[in-house]
């Protein structure tokens, strides 16, 4: 399956929405999404992960570029991630460095 990824900024807020599956064809997809997003100097990058199926090691590579190329002051939210794609990024201990959020509401965020 193929991927798609839709950047939304919302005042100091980036956030990505991927929908499908990011392996090593589509992981380039995702890093160009992330550097779209690091050109608008957001203070959080949020990653809307409810329908994305599937995530490979070259998705989680591109999820560690996220967090060097945001820098430590960024924070990164993953909203309501699949039970494979939690995994996924679980047992690299990825998630030690992002905030996990059931649902995305922007205007809360922004308090």
């Amino acid at each position: 399956m193929a991927l798609t990824s839709t950047l939304e900024i919302f005042n100091d807020i980036a956030a990505i929405t991927l929908v499908g599956d990011l392996d090593a064809a589509t992981a380039p997809q995702f890093q160009k999404a992330v550097e779209e997003a690091a050109q608008s100097h957001p203070q959080k990058l949020v990653l809307k992960l409810e329908a994305l199926d599937y995530m490979a090691s070259a998705g989680l590579r591109v999820l560690i570029f996220s967090k060097q190329k945001m820098g430590a002051e960024v924070t990164i939210y993953v909203v309501n991630p699949q039970d494979g794609v939690r995994e996924t990024i679980q047992k690299t201990g990825f998630h030690h460095s992002v905030v996990f959020l059931d649902q995305f509401d922007p205007e809360a965020m922004a308090n």
